[in-house]
């Protein structure tokens, strides 16, 4: 827009002089004055800028400051000025900067997945602890009885483990073996003890878990499939596991256990809904 009024300005001057001559004066004009143009239709307010050229030696004279090119806005929004690109690195190269200056990090303290390493340290779910092990009540039980067996020592999953630990689970199955025994149910009751197969919670705990399934946390198939499929493995099988090939592996595919259908564990008959499945449970709990 600049350049269109400084060419129609010059157009405007060079008209008049041609056709007017005797009407030609020139004036002295004040900062903030209007120059009205072609009969006044065309206001143009003047604005003076400073010579901010430096002066040369004596007797040389000092270059008219130029006054900046004004972009327009269109220009902005099509063309990155050449600094802009320079200094504006790509999302790729963004992505590998952060990755060179930022180390990887773990779950943050605050996560739900670390909540059993604040459960643990509490005294008010500790049901029982010694030197390696603790046991704390399932805060979200999905039974009438179930509890969790954590040793202090921090290992995220089955697949951190190593043939040195296979004593600590043997002791942790012992332990869990101890909470059943003591259980007033243990009579009329069938317990398991065993781990899931892909844990949600980090840091590795053994599930002493009674077969009723009697608890209203136990709300979908999700939560249903990993206790009754092969998504739950027995505590057993994991140390034979962990004896014979020095490490747990989980086998392919076993995330997708936990969509097939609502079965009794008991019997084995597909149910449609959770609701109609714990009715169906009452049945086997009564006999």
């Amino acid at each position: 827009m600049w350049l269109w009024a400084k060419a129609i300005r010059a157009l405007a001057v060079t008209s008049y002089q041609h056709h007017f001559p005797h009407l030609y004066n020139q004036v002295p004009l004040k900062p903030g004055q209007k120059l009205y143009m072609v009969n006044q239709l065309y206001p143009y307010t003047v604005r003076f800028t400073e010579d901010t050229s430096v002066t040369g030696s004596a007797g040389e004279k000092s270059k008219p400051a130029k006054r900046p090119h004004q972009r327009d806005s269109t220009e902005d929004k099509n063309e990155e000025s050449p600094a802009r690109k320079m200094s504006t690195p790509s999302h790729t190269e963004q992505e590998s900067n952060r990755a060179k200056t930022t180390p990887a990090k773990a779950e943050p303290a605050g996560h739900w997945s670390q909540g059993l390493k604040v459960s643990m340290q509490d005294p008010k779910m500790q049901v029982y602890k010694d030197e390696k092990v603790v046991v704390i009540k399932d805060k979200y039980p999905k039974a009438r009885h179930h509890w969790l067996v954590l040793p202090w020592d921090s290992i995220s999953s089955l697949k951190a483990l190593r043939p040195e630990h296979c004593e600590l689970l043997k002791h942790m199955h012992k332990v869990g073996d101890r909470m059943i025994q003591q259980c007033p149910d243990n009579q009329k009751l069938r317990f398991r003890l065993g781990y899931h197969a892909i844990p949600s919670m980090s840091h590795i705990h053994l599930h002493v878990i009674s077969q009723d399934f009697d608890s209203p946390c136990l709300k979908n198939k999700k939560h249903w499939n990993s206790f009754t499929t092969d998504y739950f493995v027995d505590s057993q099988d994991i140390i034979a596991m962990l004896e014979r090939d020095g490490k747990v592996s989980v086998k392919e595919g076993t995330g997708e256990l936990l969509k097939l259908p609502l079965r009794c564990h008991i019997c084995h008959k597909e149910q449609a809904t959770i609701p109609k499945l714990k009715d169906h449970l009452k049945v086997h709990l009564s006999s």
